[in-house]
């Protein structure tokens, strides 16, 4: 070493060496995970920079984004089916059976 700058102790070098390889190990596994991460999303047909706005608006358009009717509507659009001849009677006894009794 140089005569101007003392000798670290042996102590010293070795916890630099420690850091030196736990900040390796936390860097390369910061950077799998971002590469596994990037790999899912593209596989899964999105943007990795646009993902966060890309699922909310899947889910918008999803049946979680839809507002619910009510069972007061669910019976008039059966009533409407069966009044323009799309159901048979009998299917719209069922189907009027099923609203009622799977309250939403």
């Amino acid at each position: 070493m140089d005569p101007g700058f003392p000798e670290l102790p042996l102590v010293m070098v070795i916890a630099m060496g420690v850091f030196g390889v736990v900040f390796l190990g936390v860097v390369a596994v910061i950077v799998t995970t971002a590469v596994r991460s990037r790999r899912v999303l593209r596989d899964a047909g999105l943007d990795p920079v646009a993902a966060p706005a890309q699922l909310a608006a899947r889910l918008a358009q999803g049946p979680l984004g839809r507002p619910a009717t009510t069972l007061e509507t669910r019976l008039a659009e059966l009533d409407d089916l069966r009044r323009r001849g799309l159901i048979t009677p009998e299917e719209h006894a069922s189907a009027r059976r099923t609203a009622l009794s799977d309250p939403r």
